[in-house]
């Protein structure tokens, strides 16, 4: 009775001794909030970051500042360092709400390298680089990041330092934030501000890309619907459900040093695009907005779970979700992909950015038993609109860097055979907010040797083709390390302009990528070709085409239809055609732009053509 008794005693000593410890070892991290507050800071200070952009010799740059009193200057330079002097090339206003300060200059000599700094009154100036154009490199190197999650319970909490050692040791020539970059629905500037102390020191010196995303503009899930206001809780019935002023607030700080959108027409509520394009290093990058024209789901198709957009019943079918009328990227964006994809003048190789992937790339979400048959917030609904996104891209070889799935994958899509369209990387997250893993019920078919048996030839939950090769998949019950074991990390992608080689790597966090010991998540690092965006197994190929002139433009286009079948430029002095087996295409060549005809009725096993440009 007495040892009862000590025992009791004991477990009770625990419980109220050893409780707070354990709490503090385990609990008080998942407890804690991030902190937003805005700092006070001296008039010196100012100037929190600066982003830019350089494209078709425009630079477009945009000072974010702390907020200024209302005697301060409203009035923003931009001074360019020549002969050891300051030279003023540019002045703008301060916009507010959200103290942002765009510049554009044009006839921006981008054959050199150039130190600027922004100046606000006598006392505040930030300094950093502008790039000189890196034409002249055989491989450019674009970091890609998704998922910024500050909140300690993810790890959000912990230096972002191993980031930005890592992409000045690779000396990254381009940053891609995909989406996310903010995740407090309320507070975007106070949280944009901390992604500039953040991110801000290597931001400064090389062009950045930033997508704006659901959390980015205050909604847990986003269908923009073309601007319309969103009613419902979750936002599933499509549009926004912050005031519109809010909205373009997030767009004016994430987006407007991006090269001016291709269609300027605004949406509802008079919220803007930015779909545009950006040539950087003989790249040109597709830069989409995969969530501003997107149909909600909510009361148009047959509801398949508590959740209007979660398909939870495996024996529904696809077909009755592909509603007509639901839009993915819409016709505004397509037309853009379908001239962006003919336009190759000063481009070797062809990228799309966008938010996400276009599939449903996870079969759980949230805890480890969370299976979901299909998600409509992935790209992988509409499947009629899913296929015309690919279909686009795939006429310009084009590879997909994405982010948002909060899980890293490689794919190879497929819209009418396995692996007949792009390929796409999504990146890790910088700390996982909310967890996912690919992880289908049936082993894959067609996997490569030794290769998990959740890779292969699946379809996803909306039917869609899809080749699995790799995925970051976190731990079932992660615990300690609270990036690596959620699946954090970063994307580096290497494209060689000159081989035509794809390289993705993908990192977990606080790792060095220049120690030959460091390991990336498995399945990666992976290389392939760009011409393998467009290479569908059941092809053949066309007789070979010798030129005297290097890496000209190739066309096809089917001669019954008059459809282009694809264009590209080629790497060499020699290029075999692929194409589909029992057709007949015309053949358009020239050194930029594909202008004279060279064959009308090429056909699968055809003689070879010799053709003089020069």
């Amino acid at each position: 009775m007495r040892s009862l008794h000590y025992t009791v005693l004991g477990c009770l000593a625990v419980l109220l001794l050893g409780g707070p410890v354990l709490a503090q070892q385990n609990g008080s991290r998942a407890r804690k909030r991030a902190d937003l507050s805005i700092p006070k800071v001296a008039k010196k200070d100012v100037i929190c970051f600066a982003l830019y952009t350089v494209n078709d010799h425009t630079l477009k740059l945009t000072a974010q500042l702390y907020p200024l009193s209302a005697g301060d200057p409203k009035i923003v330079r931009l001074q360019i360092e020549k002969d050891g002097e300051w030279v003023e090339v540019a002045q703008t206003k301060v916009i507010e709400p959200g103290w942002t300060a765009p510049f554009r200059v044009k006839d921006w000599d981008d054959s050199q390298q150039h130190r600027y700094r922004v100046a606000h009154g006598d006392t505040a100036f930030y300094e950093g680089t502008i790039r000189k154009n890196p034409t002249d490199q055989d491989v450019i190197i674009v970091a890609g990041f998704t998922g910024n999650s500050i909140q300690p319970a993810h790890g959000g909490d912990i230096s972002r330092q191993d980031l930005i050692d890592n992409v000045n040791k690779v000396d990254a020539d381009v940053l891609y934030f995909s989406g996310d970059q903010v995740y407090d629905h309320n507070r975007h500037y106070a949280a944009w501000l901390k992604f500039g102390r953040d991110f801000g020191d290597i931001i400064k010196d090389r062009p950045t890309i930033c997508l704006p995303d659901d959390h980015d503009v205050g909604q847990p899930n986003l269908w923009g619907e073309s601007g319309k206001i969103s009613t419902l809780s979750g936002a599933s019935d499509g549009g926004y459900s912050k005031p519109a002023v809010y909205v373009k607030e997030v767009e004016r700080a994430q987006t407007s040093h991006l090269p001016d959108p291709v269609d300027p027409r605004k949406v509802d509520q008079g919220i803007g695009v930015y779909f545009t394009n950006l040539n950087w290093g003989n790249i040109d990058f597709a830069i989409l907005e995969d969530r501003k024209f997107k149909t909600g789901p909510a009361g148009r198709v047959p509801k398949q779970g508590p959740r209007p957009d979660h398909i939870r019943n495996p024996e529904y079918d696809p077909k009755s979700v592909d509603v007509e009328g639901a839009v993915l990227l819409g016709d505004r964006q397509l037309a853009f992909l379908d001239a962006w994809a003919q336009d190759w003048h000063a481009a070797d190789m062809k990228v799309a950015l966008s938010q996400t992937i276009f599939c449903g790339g996870a079969h759980i979400h949230g805890s480890a038993n969370g299976r979901l048959h299909a998600d409509m917030d992935s790209n992988g609904w509409p499947q009629t609109g899913r296929n015309r996104a690919l279909a686009a891209l795939r006429k310009a070889f084009a590879f997909h860097y994405a982010g948002d799935q909060h899980l890293a994958t490689l794919f190879h899509h497929g819209i009418d055979e396995y692996r007949d369209a792009v390929w796409s990387f999504c990146v890790p997250s910088i700390a996982n907010l909310y967890l996912r893993w690919w992880e289908p019920i049936e082993p894959g078919a067609n996997r490569e040797p030794g290769s998990p048996e959740y890779t292969g030839d699946q379809l996803d939950g909306f039917a869609n083709k899809v080749t699995n090769y790799a995925a970051a998949n976190p731990e079932k019950r992660p615990a300690g390390n609270l990036l690596n074991t959620r699946a954090a990390g970063f994307g580096i992608v290497r494209f060689n302009t000159k081989t035509r080689e794809i390289t993705m790597e993908c990192w977990p966090r606080n790792v060095d990528v220049t120690d030959p010991d460091a390991k990336q998540y498995p399945g990666w690092p992976r290389t392939i070709s760009q011409f393998d965006n467009y290479n569908p197994p059941s092809w053949g190929k066309l007789g070979e085409l010798s030129f005297d002139v290097e890496s000209p433009v190739v066309q096809l286009i089917d001669a019954d239809s008059n459809d282009v079948l694809y264009t590209v430029r080629v790497a060499g002095k020699s290029f075999t055609p692929g194409a589909p087996k029992g057709k007949s295409f015309v053949i358009k060549v020239g050194e930029d732009a594909p202008q004279r005809v060279i064959a009308e009725q090429a056909q699968v096993g055809g003689e070879p053509i010799d053709v003089t440009l020069d």
